[in-house]
Protein backbone atom coordinates (compact mmCIF):
# COMPACT_ATOMS: atom_id res chain seq x y z
CA UNK A 1 0.00 0.00 0.00
CA UNK A 2 1.22 3.72 -0.83
CA UNK A 3 -0.24 4.77 2.56
CA UNK A 4 0.82 4.20 6.43
CA UNK A 5 -2.37 4.66 7.42
CA UNK A 6 -6.24 4.99 6.70
CA UNK A 7 -8.30 8.10 8.59
CA UNK A 8 -12.06 7.31 9.08
CA UNK A 9 -13.78 10.60 10.52
CA UNK A 10 -17.22 11.87 9.89
CA UNK A 11 -19.58 13.67 12.60
CA UNK A 12 -21.64 12.13 14.93
CA UNK A 13 -23.81 8.62 13.82
CA UNK A 14 -22.68 8.34 10.54
CA UNK A 15 -21.36 4.97 10.97
CA UNK A 16 -17.65 5.59 11.54
CA UNK A 17 -16.95 2.71 13.97
CA UNK A 18 -18.67 -0.20 12.05
CA UNK A 19 -16.70 0.68 8.59
CA UNK A 20 -13.05 1.05 10.25
CA UNK A 21 -13.84 -2.92 11.84
CA UNK A 22 -14.88 -4.35 8.55
CA UNK A 23 -11.98 -2.17 6.56
CA UNK A 24 -9.65 -3.35 9.66
CA UNK A 25 -10.98 -6.97 9.21
CA UNK A 26 -9.84 -6.92 5.70
CA UNK A 27 -6.14 -5.50 5.84
CA UNK A 28 -4.92 -6.99 8.93
CA UNK A 29 -5.86 -3.94 10.65
CA UNK A 30 -6.06 -2.61 14.09
CA UNK A 31 -8.59 0.75 15.17
CA UNK A 32 -6.60 3.71 17.05
CA UNK A 33 -9.62 5.73 18.21
CA UNK A 34 -10.17 9.83 17.70
CA UNK A 35 -12.61 10.57 20.22
CA UNK A 36 -12.05 12.90 23.06
CA UNK A 37 -14.48 11.48 25.02
CA UNK A 38 -14.18 7.86 24.83
CA UNK A 39 -10.88 7.85 26.50
CA UNK A 40 -12.27 7.67 29.50
CA UNK A 41 -13.29 4.84 31.92
CA UNK A 42 -17.06 4.28 32.63
CA UNK A 43 -18.34 6.61 30.17
CA UNK A 44 -19.67 4.03 27.69
CA UNK A 45 -23.31 5.05 26.72
CA UNK A 46 -22.92 9.09 26.77
CA UNK A 47 -19.74 8.93 24.51
CA UNK A 48 -20.95 6.49 21.74
CA UNK A 49 -18.53 3.79 22.56
CA UNK A 50 -20.08 0.67 21.02
CA UNK A 51 -17.84 -1.80 21.93
CA UNK A 52 -19.95 -4.49 20.62
CA UNK A 53 -18.70 -3.22 17.03
CA UNK A 54 -15.56 -4.78 17.21
CA UNK A 55 -16.53 -7.82 16.90
CA UNK A 56 -17.87 -8.77 13.85
CA UNK A 57 -18.58 -12.47 12.65
CA UNK A 58 -17.24 -13.97 15.97
CA UNK A 59 -13.83 -11.91 14.88
CA UNK A 60 -12.22 -9.47 18.02
CA UNK A 61 -10.68 -6.32 16.24
CA UNK A 62 -7.73 -5.20 18.82
CA UNK A 63 -8.92 -1.08 19.30
CA UNK A 64 -6.52 1.34 21.15
CA UNK A 65 -7.39 4.90 22.60
CA UNK A 66 -10.10 4.43 24.37
CA UNK A 67 -10.53 3.92 28.61
CA UNK A 68 -7.21 5.14 29.18
CA UNK A 69 -8.11 7.48 32.44
CA UNK A 70 -10.85 7.43 34.80
CA UNK A 71 -13.64 9.42 34.39
CA UNK A 72 -13.10 12.78 36.21
CA UNK A 73 -9.38 13.31 34.97
CA UNK A 74 -9.04 16.32 32.28
CA UNK A 75 -7.20 14.59 29.11
CA UNK A 76 -5.66 17.07 26.75
CA UNK A 77 -4.69 16.91 23.51
CA UNK A 78 -0.94 16.82 23.89
CA UNK A 79 -1.46 13.57 26.32
CA UNK A 80 -3.32 12.08 23.29
CA UNK A 81 -0.45 12.66 20.83
CA UNK A 82 1.83 10.60 23.13
CA UNK A 83 -0.38 7.66 23.97
CA UNK A 84 -1.29 7.51 20.11
CA UNK A 85 2.59 7.83 18.85
CA UNK A 86 3.26 4.71 21.41
CA UNK A 87 -0.31 2.83 19.48
CA UNK A 88 0.87 3.68 16.36
CA UNK A 89 4.30 2.04 16.39
CA UNK A 90 3.03 -0.81 18.48
CA UNK A 91 0.51 -1.32 16.14
CA UNK A 92 3.16 -1.22 13.14
CA UNK A 93 5.85 -3.24 14.64
CA UNK A 94 3.61 -5.98 14.86
CA UNK A 95 2.88 -5.77 10.79
CA UNK A 96 -0.31 -4.55 11.10
CA UNK A 97 -2.09 -1.57 9.58
CA UNK A 98 -3.25 1.35 11.65
CA UNK A 99 -6.60 1.86 11.17
CA UNK A 100 -7.29 6.08 13.14
CA UNK A 101 -11.30 6.89 13.63
CA UNK A 102 -13.18 9.28 14.89
CA UNK A 103 -14.79 12.55 14.99
CA UNK A 104 -12.96 14.95 17.34
CA UNK A 105 -11.66 17.50 15.03
CA UNK A 106 -8.25 18.85 17.10
CA UNK A 107 -7.16 14.84 17.46
CA UNK A 108 -7.70 14.38 14.37
CA UNK A 109 -5.15 17.32 12.79
CA UNK A 110 -3.21 16.88 16.11
CA UNK A 111 -1.91 13.26 14.59
CA UNK A 112 -2.75 14.24 10.95
CA UNK A 113 -0.63 17.73 11.09
CA UNK A 114 2.13 15.69 12.53
CA UNK A 115 2.77 18.76 14.77
CA UNK A 116 6.45 19.03 15.87
CA UNK A 117 7.46 19.70 19.01
CA UNK A 118 10.59 20.19 21.20
CA UNK A 119 11.65 18.19 23.73
CA UNK A 120 11.16 19.61 27.04
CA UNK A 121 14.56 20.64 28.44
CA UNK A 122 15.56 19.80 32.54
CA UNK A 123 14.89 21.92 35.20
CA UNK A 124 17.21 21.77 37.47
CA UNK A 125 16.55 23.30 40.48
CA UNK A 126 12.81 21.29 40.36
CA UNK A 127 14.48 18.39 40.24
CA UNK A 128 16.58 19.16 43.24
CA UNK A 129 13.03 20.06 45.23
CA UNK A 130 11.60 16.79 43.57
CA UNK A 131 14.95 14.42 44.87
CA UNK A 132 13.66 15.39 48.41
CA UNK A 133 10.18 13.30 47.86
CA UNK A 134 10.42 9.77 48.20
CA UNK A 135 8.94 7.79 45.43
CA UNK A 136 5.48 7.36 47.05
CA UNK A 137 5.09 11.08 47.55
CA UNK A 138 6.51 11.62 43.94
CA UNK A 139 4.33 8.63 42.45
CA UNK A 140 1.16 10.96 44.18
CA UNK A 141 2.24 14.08 42.80
CA UNK A 142 2.27 12.77 39.26
CA UNK A 143 -0.93 11.31 39.39
CA UNK A 144 -2.33 15.08 40.59
CA UNK A 145 -0.96 15.88 37.38
CA UNK A 146 -2.06 13.40 34.92
CA UNK A 147 -3.92 10.06 34.58
CA UNK A 148 -1.01 7.58 35.33
CA UNK A 149 -1.54 4.55 33.18
CA UNK A 150 2.25 4.00 32.14
CA UNK A 151 3.52 2.14 35.49
CA UNK A 152 6.92 2.71 33.93
CA UNK A 153 6.93 6.51 35.03
CA UNK A 154 6.93 5.79 38.43
CA UNK A 155 9.13 2.59 38.60
CA UNK A 156 11.98 4.88 40.04
CA UNK A 157 12.49 8.42 41.73
CA UNK A 158 14.21 9.48 38.41
CA UNK A 159 11.59 8.60 36.12
CA UNK A 160 9.10 9.79 38.16
CA UNK A 161 10.87 13.14 38.81
CA UNK A 162 10.94 13.39 34.57
CA UNK A 163 7.58 12.33 34.31
CA UNK A 164 6.79 15.78 36.47
CA UNK A 165 8.83 17.65 34.93
CA UNK A 166 7.63 17.17 31.78
CA UNK A 167 3.42 17.56 33.01
CA UNK A 168 4.70 20.69 34.80
CA UNK A 169 5.98 22.14 31.68
CA UNK A 170 3.38 21.09 29.43
CA UNK A 171 0.86 23.15 31.48
CA UNK A 172 2.79 26.17 31.33
CA UNK A 173 3.96 25.72 27.58
CA UNK A 174 0.56 24.20 25.90
CA UNK A 175 2.25 25.16 22.50
CA UNK A 176 4.79 22.53 22.57
CA UNK A 177 4.40 19.29 21.03
CA UNK A 178 6.26 16.25 21.21
CA UNK A 179 8.38 14.32 17.49
CA UNK A 180 5.73 12.96 15.54
CA UNK A 181 6.30 10.08 13.05
CA UNK A 182 5.41 11.43 9.61
CA UNK A 183 2.13 9.60 8.52
CA UNK A 184 0.38 9.65 4.97
CA UNK A 185 -3.16 8.51 5.64
CA UNK A 186 -5.67 8.37 3.34
CA UNK A 187 -8.72 10.10 4.61
CA UNK A 188 -12.49 8.98 4.35
CA UNK A 189 -15.22 10.98 5.32
CA UNK A 190 -18.93 9.50 5.97
CA UNK A 191 -21.34 11.76 5.53
CA UNK A 192 -25.86 12.13 5.54
CA UNK A 193 -27.38 14.86 4.33
CA UNK A 194 -28.53 17.68 7.02
CA UNK A 195 -32.13 16.18 7.84
CA UNK A 196 -30.99 12.43 7.87
CA UNK A 197 -28.11 13.15 9.74
CA UNK A 198 -30.76 15.16 12.42
CA UNK A 199 -33.12 12.10 11.98
CA UNK A 200 -30.27 9.51 12.92
CA UNK A 201 -28.96 11.50 15.72
CA UNK A 202 -32.55 12.15 17.39
CA UNK A 203 -33.15 8.15 17.29
CA UNK A 204 -29.37 7.06 18.34
CA UNK A 205 -30.40 9.75 21.75
CA UNK A 206 -33.61 7.87 22.37
CA UNK A 207 -31.89 4.35 21.60
CA UNK A 208 -28.90 5.39 23.98
CA UNK A 209 -31.39 6.40 26.59
CA UNK A 210 -33.24 3.90 26.56
CA UNK A 211 -30.37 1.82 27.07
CA UNK A 212 -29.26 3.42 30.17
CA UNK A 213 -27.49 6.39 29.87
CA UNK A 214 -28.95 8.35 32.75
CA UNK A 215 -27.93 5.17 35.10
CA UNK A 216 -24.52 5.83 33.52
CA UNK A 217 -24.67 9.23 34.16
CA UNK A 218 -26.50 8.04 38.16
CA UNK A 219 -23.20 5.97 38.70
CA UNK A 220 -20.27 8.28 38.12
CA UNK A 221 -22.05 10.49 40.41
CA UNK A 222 -22.88 7.89 42.76
CA UNK A 223 -19.00 6.74 42.63
CA UNK A 224 -17.67 10.11 43.53
CA UNK A 225 -17.68 12.29 40.71
CA UNK A 226 -19.49 15.97 41.37
CA UNK A 227 -21.74 17.54 39.02
CA UNK A 228 -19.18 19.74 38.12
CA UNK A 229 -16.77 17.00 36.68
CA UNK A 230 -19.38 16.11 34.53
CA UNK A 231 -20.61 19.00 33.33
CA UNK A 232 -17.73 19.49 31.92
CA UNK A 233 -17.50 16.59 29.45
CA UNK A 234 -20.59 18.34 27.64
CA UNK A 235 -23.18 17.32 25.82
CA UNK A 236 -24.87 13.99 27.44
CA UNK A 237 -22.76 14.45 30.77
CA UNK A 238 -23.96 18.25 31.21
CA UNK A 239 -27.17 17.54 29.96
CA UNK A 240 -28.01 14.47 32.29
CA UNK A 241 -26.68 16.14 35.08
CA UNK A 242 -28.77 18.64 35.25
CA UNK A 243 -31.70 16.62 35.38
CA UNK A 244 -29.99 14.31 37.97
CA UNK A 245 -29.78 17.91 40.10
CA UNK A 246 -33.63 18.86 39.33
CA UNK A 247 -32.11 21.62 37.27
CA UNK A 248 -34.24 20.01 34.04
CA UNK A 249 -36.60 18.11 33.66
CA UNK A 250 -36.71 15.12 31.59
CA UNK A 251 -38.47 16.27 28.70
CA UNK A 252 -35.92 19.66 28.87
CA UNK A 253 -33.16 17.40 29.13
CA UNK A 254 -33.82 15.89 26.03
CA UNK A 255 -34.91 18.95 23.92
CA UNK A 256 -31.75 20.91 25.03
CA UNK A 257 -29.69 17.81 24.72
CA UNK A 258 -31.05 16.73 21.09
CA UNK A 259 -30.37 20.42 19.80
CA UNK A 260 -26.59 20.53 21.49
CA UNK A 261 -26.15 17.34 19.67
CA UNK A 262 -27.34 18.92 16.19
CA UNK A 263 -25.06 21.99 16.93
CA UNK A 264 -22.10 19.80 17.76
CA UNK A 265 -22.55 17.30 14.27
CA UNK A 266 -22.41 20.98 12.46
CA UNK A 267 -19.61 22.22 14.24
CA UNK A 268 -17.69 19.31 13.29
CA UNK A 269 -18.38 19.17 9.79
CA UNK A 270 -17.38 23.31 9.56
CA UNK A 271 -13.98 21.58 11.39
CA UNK A 272 -13.65 19.11 8.40
CA UNK A 273 -14.51 21.80 5.61
CA UNK A 274 -11.73 23.67 7.21
CA UNK A 275 -9.30 20.60 7.41
CA UNK A 276 -10.24 20.31 3.62
CA UNK A 277 -9.28 24.19 2.93
CA UNK A 278 -5.72 23.72 4.40
CA UNK A 279 -4.89 21.25 1.56
CA UNK A 280 -6.40 17.82 3.54
CA UNK A 281 -8.23 15.66 0.52
CA UNK A 282 -10.74 14.16 2.27
CA UNK A 283 -12.90 11.17 0.19
CA UNK A 284 -16.43 11.60 1.26
CA UNK A 285 -18.50 8.70 0.85
CA UNK A 286 -22.49 8.54 0.95
CA UNK A 287 -23.56 6.82 4.10
CA UNK A 288 -26.53 5.70 2.27
CA UNK A 289 -23.89 2.99 0.32
CA UNK A 290 -24.11 -0.36 1.27
CA UNK A 291 -21.36 -1.40 3.53
CA UNK A 292 -19.63 -3.75 1.14
CA UNK A 293 -19.93 -1.31 -1.14
CA UNK A 294 -17.98 1.55 0.90
CA UNK A 295 -15.68 -1.18 1.89
CA UNK A 296 -14.43 -2.02 -1.98
CA UNK A 297 -13.78 1.92 -3.09
CA UNK A 298 -11.90 2.26 0.33
CA UNK A 299 -10.12 -1.27 -0.75
CA UNK A 300 -9.53 0.45 -4.01
CA UNK A 301 -8.20 3.84 -3.00
CA UNK A 302 -5.49 2.49 -0.36
CA UNK A 303 -4.02 0.03 -3.42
Amino acid sequence: MGYDMLTILGPTATGKTQLAVRIAMKINGEVLSADSRQIYRGMDLGTGKDLDDYRVDGISIPYHLIDMADAGFQYNVFEFQREFIRSYADICSRGKFPVFCGGSGLYLEAVLKGYKLTQVPSNQPRREELSLLSLEELSRLLKSLKNVHNSSDTETKNRAIRAIEIEEYLKLHPELDFEFPAINSLIIGVQFDRDIRRDRITKRLRQRLDEGMIDEVKALLENGLTPENLIYYGLEYKYITLFLTDELTKDEMFERLNIAIHQFAKRQMTWFRKMEKEGFQINWLDGFMPMEEKVALIMKLLK
